[in-house]
């Protein structure tokens, strides 16, 4: 005998699942590449902002060069995800990324992070979860129509 089950997964489409993984390659890219650059700029030995060469020098450091690579294709990823995903489904949800970087702010670069830095990134979260929960396409769907 078989239980009847009071729910069903609905079916999820292709472009669904690619959708969010462009998401989530994209918000890796963005953060490992935003702390890639942040250690690599902590870790020099001359200020950026004393001389334009020494920008120019900085990019040849490991970690500022993947970091930069890593934000360039994140650029790409971005582009990838405009083309099958609505602008305003995006932006919020590329939002998450503010969260990453106070996590890994916190744990990696041991920078300190105050309960009002965290109540924020709570609600940058919340609003990230509210946005996700709605159709990430929305395009070519007239409201109201049959």
């Amino acid at each position: 005998m078989r239980m009847a089950v009071p729910w069903k997964l609905a079916p999820v489409s292709t472009r669904t699942i690619r959708t969010y993984l462009l998401l989530l390659l994209f918000l890796a890219l963005r953060a490992f590449g935003n702390l890639c650059l942040a250690w690599g700029t902590k870790h020099l030995h001359e200020a950026l902002a004393a001389h334009p060469l020494a920008y120019l020098r900085s990019m040849a450091q490991p970690f500022i060069a993947l970091g930069i690579v890593m934000l360039i294709v994140a650029l790409l990823v971005r582009l990838a995800l405009l083309s099958v995903a609505d602008l305003s489904f995006i932006l919020p949800m590329t939002a998450i990324g503010y969260v990453l970087a106070a996590v890994l702010g916190r744990f990696f670069l041991h920078e300190a992070v105050s309960p009002r830095r965290w109540a924020a990134v709570a609600v940058i979260f919340a609003g990230a979860a509210l946005v996700g929960s709605t159709p990430h396409s929305t395009t070519g769907k007239i409201q109201g129509a049959k």
